[in-house]
């Protein structure tokens, strides 16, 4: 059974919680205050790739953006992030990774507790299997956690999942989520002090 979210989800009285899939060109952050949106790399040219720009320029853009990053994560009470894939293919494998740490290190360094989801937690949590494309991930979003919008984008998807997943660990879920499902949030490493209600 799938319970919706609240209407309004700006009325929910739970913990503050963001997930945030870190990416250099579309970073999914959402918040269980309802908010989603994606920060990403833009160039001057839909072919500028942060890749390809010269490394004082690289090292600046890339500063900038985890810099928006930031900025667009606010200060919630919890903030769960999609693990890395170093095994993942394509280019800037070394910026993702300079991305995926500085990102990380500015939030505990604002004392925000963040937890991890591998991208087969989070399939799990979202579909009831770990693996798969990214298709029913979007799917399960749209059923269970109608209030925040993706609008078919998987960045955004993504962030919903882990955000609701860390509501879920939280004790607080956004919706009613299958005990398959649920098996996911104790896979997953969560930080030795969270929030209390």
């Amino acid at each position: 059974m799938t319970t919706s979210t609240p209407a309004d989800p700006t009325a929910d009285p739970g913990p503050h919680v963001v997930g945030l899939d870190i990416s250099l060109t579309a970073t999914g952050i959402a918040s269980s205050c309802g908010r989603t949106e994606v920060v990403g790399f833009k160039g001057s040219t839909s072919k500028e790739k942060i890749t390809n720009l010269p490394i004082p320029r690289r090292r600046d853009e890339l500063e900038a953006l985890c810099a928006r990053i930031i900025t667009a994560v606010g200060t919630p009470e919890l903030v769960v992030i999609e693990r890395p894939a170093p095994s993942r293919s394509g280019g800037g494998a070394h910026e993702r990774a300079w991305l995926w740490w500085e990102t990380y290190g500015r939030l505990i360094d604002q004392g925000i507790p963040v937890g991890f989801l591998a991208i087969q937690q989070l399939k799990l949590y979202a579909t009831g299997k770990s693996t798969g494309s990214k298709g029913p991930v979007i799917d399960a979003v749209a059923r269970r956690w109608p209030a925040w919008a993706t609008d078919g984008d998987d960045n955004r998807a993504d962030a919903v999942v882990l955000m609701a997943a860390g509501r879920d660990r939280l004790g607080e879920p956004l919706a009613t989520v299958p005990k398959a499902h649920r098996a996911a949030i104790e896979k997953a490493d969560w930080p030795t002090t969270l929030p209390t209600s």
